[in-house]
């Protein structure tokens, strides 16, 4: 009889547990935000406040359709803003403005304006990393656009502009223009003692020809990966081009592909271009006289994809001429990257504090308070190993079989 009871009270207690659903959240009464974009303004009494934009998709409408259901506007997206002297005031206005729950689970990008990046941005990193909806694996990027009209801005081939960011960044290992930076490195750069922060740079570019029009030429604005913003603590100080990125993701990610142009060795008004593959780099520290120095080995192989030269894969001396070409071309933009972080910045955004701590932790407890300072006075050197394969079949350049008459 014991037994009886005490599996009745085991299966009453199984159900009461498979029918709860303590906080559930029903799809249909939720706005799932996509994007969200952080601006610097000035209020009517002069301070300035946080502007938080959220493109929010609408479920209707973000199935591609040409027409626009019955109640709906035919937009893939709906985008909302207000401004508060904090990012949650500002959400909480938000929530006054829309029929349903803002959730910020499935944002894709926060884009912050570089304005308001120059003032700090460690508000916005606390905020987003105590958020609990919010994912760590989120993008995060600056942008000298107004982030509002960045992230409302329907471009690409995706029907949520959110989309289309977040394809830019999973596909940027070949086109390596900006760094693929998330919320959790930002999260872990801020609170290192050796590594500066930096974030991927947006832009929107008149890249994009009408369809309708394309007499217009490139009219249309499209949302590109622009280089690198670059921190001192928490405060944007200055911005890496696109070619400057390149060498920068040598150092802090793992690289698949490249590219390098240079001229004929015949004719300087023709070039040949190739497609670094394999590239990696060693960073070996070193401390001697009381200073930190590396040692940087750079080592690819460059595949032959276009070229207006005469080049015979079956000349050693010629190729290695052409590779010493490339080595030099492939140093001077690595050179040039060092010099603008070290000598014009003046901060450790090569993940170089960690490499030194790492081989010599005892010296780097007497450095690590002033890291960016030593870091600037460090001594670079910098070797080249490119090996040059043929580009498929052809050994010298396509050239018409067809006679010319004099």
């Amino acid at each position: 009889m014991a037994r009886y009871f005490w599996r009745t009270g085991f299966m009453l207690a199984c159900l009461l547990i498979l029918t709860s659903c303590v906080g559930k959240r029903e799809i249909d009464d939720l706005a799932m935000v996509m994007g969200v974009g952080l601006d610097l303004v000035e209020a009517e009494n002069g301070e300035q406040h946080v502007k938080v934009t959220a493109q929010i998709a609408r479920p209707a409408d973000a199935r591609g359709q040409t027409g626009a259901p019955s109640g709906q506007t035919g937009e893939p997206i709906w985008t909302i803003s207000a401004t508060d002297k904090s990012i949650f005031g500002a959400i909480r206005k938000l929530g006054s403005a829309s029929s349903r729950r803002i959730f910020w689970a499935h944002s894709y990008v926060i884009v912050i304006n570089e304005d308001l990046a120059k003032n700090g941005i460690k508000d916005i990193i606390d905020f987003f990393i105590r958020n609990p909806e919010l994912r760590m694996r989120t993008w995060v990027a600056v942008t000298p656009d107004n982030a509002s009209e960045l992230v409302s801005s329907l471009t690409g081939l995706e029907v949520i502009p959110g989309q289309s960011i977040d394809g830019l960044f999973r596909y940027s290992k070949i086109t390596r223009s900006a760094p693929r930076t998330q919320m959790i490195d930002l999260h872990a750069a801020y609170l290192s003692d050796s590594t500066e922060l930096y974030l991927a740079r947006l832009k929107l570019e008149s890249n994009e020809i009408s369809n309708k029009q394309p007499e217009q030429g490139e009219k249309q604005k499209n949302i590109t990966l622009a280089g690198t913003g670059v921190f001192k603590g928490d405060k944007l100080i200055g911005t890496l081009s696109a070619k400057e990125t390149r060498s920068l993701l040598l150092f802090v990610e793992d690289v698949k592909s490249g590219v390098g142009i240079v001229k004929c060795q015949d004719d300087e008004s023709k070039f040949s271009t190739f497609e670094l593959v394999h590239e990696t780099l060693k960073v070996t520290p070193d401390y001697k006289n009381g200073k930190p120095e590396f040692t940087l080995t750079v080592r690819t192989t460059a595949k032959l994809v276009e070229t207006d030269c005469t080049i015979g894969f079956d000349d050693d001396d010629k190729i290695a001429e052409l590779e010493t070409d490339i080595e030099n071309e492939l140093k001077s933009d690595v050179t040039n990257m060092l010099d603008k972080v070290q000598n014009e910045f003046g901060v450790d955004i090569l993940e170089a504090g960690n490499v030194f701590n790492n081989e010599h932790p005892s010296e780097w407890k007497e450095l690590r308070n002033n890291w960016n300072s030593h870091f600037e006075k460090a001594a670079i050197h910098l070797n080249m190993d490119v090996k040059l394969k043929s580009g498929a079949l052809l050994f010298k350049p396509t050239t018409s079989g067809k006679k010319v008459d004099q």
